[in-house]
């Protein structure tokens, strides 16, 4: 694997893949690697012929009260997962080869980066969007991979590369879980042991919701009792549980569009997010 900080060689790289005809894929991550990130990787393997990991953690996506300064940073580990799993190219910007000096330029996704995140995080999307934006035209892959326990970023990612005709296909993958059930984040790191144990609550809660709205259950009072039952386990706060149209992110759709099921919530300080799936309902 080759691990490349600068933009030049960088492009020399890439360039020199596509002359020979291999097919580009990148996945985009702020390291802290975990098997998650691993399970993008094994799948752009599986849809190009080369793969390009990023690490970069963007300041433009945290807030001014955000963990941007304790973000976990193991270049060294990340990198020796990477090379394991196969990946060609490691691209390490600096924050100068992001945003050099006079920068200007700020990529907005409307509406669906305006609920959810977008409500709790002003701000998040555009410093998402704009960084993404700048990685495919630093790269030009051919695929990109996001995973979905980033739902809302993933549906904010497909509507950037459909409004600005990037010619790039866009692959959600599953989110990755440990064996009780909680997903896979970098993030997970922050938490005690004890407070380890009680973040299962949060996809057992959506679990439990997903059936009742399956099963056509009262939406409002289902969401609400998915929080009430957060707070009891020992969440210390909820920015959301909320259901929504799987393309639009719009909320309480018609039951015969893919929905989903949403919800970030806080325990010792740390903020988690999850989502899960809700069956449509039998139009018929």
């Amino acid at each position: 694997m080759q691990t490349i900080r600068q933009i030049v060689p960088l492009r020399e790289t890439v360039a020199s893949y596509r002359a020979a005809g291999a097919r580009i894929a990148l996945v985009p991550t702020m390291g802290a690697l975990h098997a998650g990130h691993i399970a993008l990787i094994e799948q752009a393997k599986l849809v190009a012929d080369k793969v390009v990991a990023s690490i970069f953690v963007n300041p433009k996506q945290f807030g001014a009260n955000e963990d941007l300064g304790r973000y976990p940073r193991r270049e060294s580990a990340d990198a020796r997962m990477l090379a394991e799993a196969g990946c060609a190219v490691l691209w390490l910007p600096g924050v100068e080869d992001i945003y050099p000096d006079g920068f200007a330029t700020t990529v907005s996704v409307a509406r669906v980066s305006e609920p959810l995140d977008g409500a709790a995080r002003p701000g998040h999307f555009d410093g998402v969007a704009t960084v993404v934006a700048k990685l495919f035209n630093q790269i030009r892959p051919d695929v990109a991979l996001f995973g979905e326990k980033d739902f809302q970023q993933l549906v904010v990612i497909r509507q950037m590369v459909a409004d600005l005709d990037f010619a790039i296909e866009i692959v959600g993958v599953p989110t990755q879980r440990d064996d009780d059930g909680l997903a896979l984040s970098s993030r997970n790191a922050y938490l005690a042991p004890e407070d380890r144990a009680r973040a299962v609550a949060l996809p057992r809660a959506l679990g439990v919701a997903a059936r009742l709205i399956g099963q056509g259950g009262d939406v409002a009072q289902t969401l609400a009792s998915a929080r009430e039952t957060l707070l009891s386990a020992g969440f210390d706060s909820v920015d959301y549980v909320e259901l929504v149209d799987a393309e639009t992110l719009m909320p309480l759709p018609e039951p015969t569009r893919p929905r989903r099921l949403l919800a970030a919530a806080r325990i010792a300080g740390t903020r988690l997010i999850d989502n899960i799936a809700v069956a449509a309902a039998d139009p018929g």
